[in-house]
């Protein structure tokens, strides 16, 4: 369908609940960085077409943050959803960054984050200031903010964004913590408590950070991205057992660890944001070979692997073209055979303990 046309899907994706929150979410959830022009900039019809498919596919998800083109991601998700039904949509946002629209970004790739650390580049975007910001009002401020870029007044879920060493180095941890358990989670349990969103919890991109999280504050849910993949499962051992004990409700992104699980062992293959080292190519090239040898695409593989986990309610993958997003889609449509998660598992690629589908 075209980015101007009514969006109206005539069957809704397989759903699962998301732990103890009451909603049910789309097996597969919509992420939106990509339309915040990561790495390249895109055209708004494009991106609205992007939003459009995902909808039409059954896609009722849709994971948005202020850091996505310091709001340009928000913006265009709005945009997209007023063509569709608001109550048949779950949306979740992020606080822990709100925008100044008085200072510009530095630069085309700025993020907010400390000089040095890894990051994706946006190379578009609004041109505001990230000004990041885990106290009560600050959290209050970027979720005002959230609710006018997305021309709603309400979200169904709120997360509080990149708490972990790998977005504040091992220095600040400590304090955005602290700042975070006085400032975004009272705030953010405030409107739990008042029925102002149903779920809140964390977004982050580190296991042990999610799991002492989960010990620290009272969540439903947490959104990780890249640590429970096939490529790698440091989430397995403490996190996605505490998750599921708890009735946690786990979304996971970054399932393509930046891309080299959807391209495969290419050259200049992403690996967490970066240019995958050769262990890492090495590693994805023998998990394609035993796919290829099932007749399984790589990608495919790694979502289905991803969504075998019983703490798993949902992947969230961004697109960038309605393309992407009907293959995305199609990559759940035929299960992989039973086979193929034992060879994996014969070539030492899975260890022997870890769930597969059924």
């Amino acid at each position: 369908m075209s980015a101007t046309t009514s969006t109206q899907s005539s069957a809704p994706f397989p759903t699962r609940p998301l732990g103890r929150t009451g909603l049910h979410v789309s097996i597969l959830g919509f992420g939106t960085a990509p339309l915040g022009d990561l790495y390249e900039r895109l055209d708004d019809s494009d991106a609205l077409a992007t939003i459009a498919a995902a909808v039409d596919g059954g896609i009722r998800l849709f994971d948005t943050s202020p850091l996505y083109g310091s709001g340009l991601a928000e913006h265009r998700l709005g945009t997209a959803l007023r063509r569709a039904v608001r109550d048949d949509l779950v949306i979740s946002t992020k606080v822990g960054r709100w925008m100044d629209p008085w200072r510009k970004t530095s630069a085309p790739s700025s993020t907010g984050k400390p000089a040095g650390a890894a990051a994706p580049g946006f190379a578009g975007g609004l041109p505001h200031r990230a000004v990041f910001d885990y106290s009560y009002d600050g959290t209050m401020r970027a979720l005002e903010q959230s609710l006018l870029r997305l021309g709603t007044d309400h979200v169904e879920i709120v997360l509080i964004h990149d708490v972990d060493v790998w977005t504040h180095g091992p220095d600040a941890i400590e304090g955005r913590v602290r700042e975070v358990m006085e400032g975004s989670y009272p705030a953010l349990k405030r409107l739990r408590d008042d029925g102002v969103v149903k779920a809140i919890g964390v977004g982050i991109n580190e296991a042990d950070m999610a799991e002492r999280f989960l010990r620290m504050a009272d969540l439903d849910c947490v959104l990780l991205a890249g640590r429970y993949s096939l490529l790698e499962q440091p989430a397995l051992e403490g996190f996605l057992p505490l998750a599921q004990e708890r009735n946690i409700g786990v979304m996971l992104g970054g399932v393509f660890n930046s891309g080299i699980l959807a391209t495969g062992a290419v050259p200049n293959a992403r690996y967490n944001y970066r240019p995958a080292p050769p262990d890492v190519l090495a590693r994805v090239a023998r998990i394609e070979a035993v796919c290829k040898a099932h007749g399984v695409a790589l990608a495919a593989a790694a979502m289905q692997f991803a969504l075998g986990h019983p703490a798993v309610a949902t992947l969230v993958l961004g697109a960038v073209t309605a393309a992407e997003v009907k293959a995305n889609i199609a990559a759940l449509a035929s299960p992989a055979p039973a086979a193929l998660w034992a060879d994996l598992k014969a070539e030492g690629l899975i260890a022997p303990g870890v769930p597969v589908p059924a």
